[in-house]
C-alpha cells in the first residue's frame, strides 16, 4: 500500500520557509509518496485570523505544516485539526523537505508567544 502525505509550507517567495505562518503570502503543499517528493502547489490562505489558517491548511489535506514559529493556541488549533506541526525550520522548502524525507528533522522551536 502506497504511504501518502501532503505536506505545508508557508512562503513569501517560494523558495523559502516563512519564519511566521501568519505572515505567509502562500503555502507550498507538496505531495510525498513512498518517500518520493511532488511539485509543489501554491495557495494563497485567506486573511490570518486565530483558527483560520489551521482550518485552511486541514482543507487542503495536509497531515503536517513545517514553519519557523508559532504560538501554542496555534499549535494546538492545528493538531486538532490532526495536522503534525514542526517548528524552528529555516532556509529553503527544498532543503527543509530533503530533511524531513531523511527522517532526521527535528522540531525545535521556538513556540511564538507574542501577539499579533
Amino acid at each position: 500500500m502506497a504511504e501518502t502525505i501532503r505536506i505545508a509550507f508557508p512562503t513569501n517567495d517560494r523558495i523559502h520557509v516563512e519564519e511566521h505562518f501568519g505572515h505567509a503570502r502562500e503555502f507550498a503543499f507538496v505531495n510525498v509518496e513512498n518517500g518520493k517528493a511532488g511539485d509543489p502547489e501554491y495557495i494563497a490562505p485567506p486573511p490570518h485570523a486565530p483558527g483560520v489558517i489551521p482550518q485552511f491548511v486541514g482543507d487542503q489535506g495536509a497531515g503536517v505544516i513545517i514553519t519557523g514559529g508559532m504560538g501554542q493556541m496555534a499549535v494546538n488549533l492545528f493538531k486538532q485539526q490532526g495536522i503534525e506541526v514542526i517548528l524552528g525550520a529555516q532556509g529553503t522548502i527544498q532543503d527543509t523537505l530533503s530533511v524531513f524525507l531523511e527522517g532526521t528533522l527535528e522540531s525545535t522551536g521556538p513556540v511564538c508567544d507574542h501577539q499579533h
